[in-house]
């Protein structure tokens, strides 16, 4: 298509036919004048023909001026083909599972906004080459098939995205693992007890499911991360800063550090995470701290001067992070997964709460640990959506930064219920009384058949009590007219056949009793992700051997001179 402006020469042109307008009538017939500008135009045209030559100059300064449009176009044409390369490259990279429906669902608060909560799992899977290898084990089995959730964080983030808890599991917990099929592989089970992360083994979903029915939080989606994927997400931001209290060498991980701080990436990254012998008593519960310590380190790297705006960092860490996860189906996309980070990036570093989940030995396995006391108030909090920091970052002794409700004058975990079945209906006492203890009252409820049955649900308290009976009440959504004060001294509520399912009242206005924040965050290891000064505690116990030689990770360190140290 020719340029309007342009001739075939690329000289100016125009219609000889037409007038040009503004342009002067022909003269009448006879001389024309000798002066004027007609004279100077001849003269000029005798002297060299300079006009001449300004007219070639503008028609080449025309030509390098459509040149560059053309050479402009042909980049942005090129760099927005290259954008949407590079968008449709992340998306191939991501892999993604349904979780149909296993976690249950969140609800949303007074305002419409809705809790995000994501299970972050960190597979033990040498599922590869590369995981094989840097993972170790492979020797005689080779690639191997199946993987447990060795790493298992809930990620909490608030409705209204002020705050965040990180709650970690850890993997030596025992529970009751619901009957699953993996919708890969189709390996299922009909359900059992046993390890909490050996549910990876049919499925992500199947995880998922066994966090919700041991918590009771709802888990929306998951996101999946092996031993190869560490190494890339720590390389791709230029390293992670950590602090060591001691020199520590774990001869199970390979991590070996000298005393202070060190900025990890790769392999060195990797042994950090899964340390478990080099740091706290050398259990599991050792190594969810310096998780802590890490993941609070990378997110003070993300939301750093440059991590973000670099183009080229941008790039490596969305071609890392896109490559290294498997997520579910509702983060499938790259703009969902952006949409997750920025959901991230809104809550401030000194409101995102570290935790990890209360246990207590399992009488059956000294080497196994069970849910322990606090941890059912710990799962309240996640799940009712209250933050465990104020709003100037402190440790939070009230309720939830969205609603900010008044806390009760007795702790929920100090309330117990007697809860007795007034229906014909089998387990109604039971369901009433998980639903109490679940949102944080005393394990001490207990359960009854009704003396006899009754038409009406009715909550009776003794003297003194009547703030405790309006705590349950409001749990519950039981109005104030079933309350009657009694003449006992304990809290009994009667289900009666005015309630016959459910676990809100019918018609109620039920809404969760905030749960005690102080017993939520007691014997859980709480910091925030702002405490860039903490350092990993070396284990003072012998926790790791050398030539068949126990001693402490530090003893190790010093014996194993000859060993290169990890980020040498």
């Amino acid at each position: 298509m020719s340029d309007p402006w342009d001739g075939p020469s690329g000289q100016a042109t125009r219609n000889r036919g037409a007038r040009v307008p503004g342009q002067r009538a022909a003269e009448p017939d006879g001389a024309r004048p000798t002066g004027g500008r007609a004279a100077a135009r001849a003269a000029a045209r005798g002297h060299g023909g300079k006009r001449g030559h300004r007219s070639r100059t503008a028609g080449r300064g025309r030509k390098v001026l459509k040149n560059l449009a053309i050479g402009l176009s042909v980049i942005i044409v090129v760099t927005a083909g290259a954008g949407w390369w590079f968008y449709e490259h992340l998306n191939g990279n991501i892999h993604s599972v349904s979780l149909d429906g296993k976690g249950g669902t969140e609800k949303a608060d007074a305002f419409g906004r809705t809790p995000i909560n994501i299970l972050v799992m960190g597979s033990d899977g040498r599922t590869s080459e590369a995981d094989c290898k840097l993972g170790g084990g492979c020797s005689k089995t080779g690639v191997q098939t199946g993987s447990n959730a060795d790493v298992e964080m809930v990620l909490h983030i608030s409705a209204d995205r002020s705050n965040a808890t990180v709650m970690s599991i850890p993997r030596d917990t025992m529970t009751k693992v619901p009957a699953c099929q993996d919708s890969e592989s189709n390996q299922s089970t009909s359900g059992y007890y046993g390890q909490i992360n050996s549910a990876l083994q049919y499925g992500p979903a199947c995880q998922v499911a066994t966090v919700h029915q041991l918590t009771g939080i709802p888990i929306d989606h998951f996101v999946k991360l092996d031993f190869s994927g560490v190494v890339k997400m720590s390389d791709a931001i230029g390293g992670v800063s950590v602090c060591v209290s001691d020199d520590v060498y774990d001869t199970y991980s390979h991590l070996k550090l000298s005393k202070g701080s060190h900025t990890l990436k790769g392999d060195a990254a990797l042994e950090f995470v899964r340390s478990r012998h080099g740091f706290g008593d050398g259990s599991d519960l050792g190594r969810t701290t310096t998780q802590h310590i890490f993941l609070s380190s990378m997110i003070r790297k993300f939301k750093s001067a440059g991590t973000l705006t670099d183009p080229t960092a941008v790039y490596g860490l969305a071609d890392a992070a896109t490559k290294a996860l498997t997520v579910d189906d509702g983060l499938g996309t790259v703009k969902k997964l952006i949409s997750l980070a920025s959901d991230v990036n809104k809550v401030p570093t000194k409101r995102m709460t570290f935790t990890t989940m209360q246990t207590a030995a399992d009488p059956g396995n000294k080497d196994r640990v069970v849910v322990g006391p606090g941890a059912k108030t710990l799962f309240a909090t996640i799940a009712h959506d209250q933050s465990l920091t104020t709003g100037s970052g402190k440790k939070s002794a009230a309720a939830s930064a969205t609603a900010k409700p008044t806390a009760p004058a007795v702790p929920a975990s100090r309330i117990a219920v007697t809860v007795e079945n007034g229906t014909a209906v089998t387990g109604r006492a039971s369901d009433i009384a998980a639903t109490l203890t679940d949102q944080g009252f005393s394990s001490a409820t207990t359960t009854a058949n009704a003396p006899s049955p009754s038409a009406t649900t009715t909550l009776t308290y003794g003297t003194g009590e009547k703030d405790e009976a309006q705590t349950v009440a409001k749990t519950l959504g039981l109005a104030s007219s079933h309350l009657k004060q009694g003449t006992g001294t304990a809290l009994t509520l009667v289900i009666g056949s005015d309630w016959p399912s459910g676990t809100s009242f019918p018609g109620g206005s039920s809404s969760p009793a905030p749960a005690d924040t102080q017993a939520a965050v007691g014997g859980a290891h709480a910091s925030t992700a702002d405490q860039s000064k903490t350092c990993a505690k070396v284990s003072p116990y012998k926790t790791v051997t050398i030539d068949g030689v126990s001693m402490t990770p530090s003893q190790a360190y010093a014996a194993a001179r000859g060993t290169p140290d990890s980020d040498a």
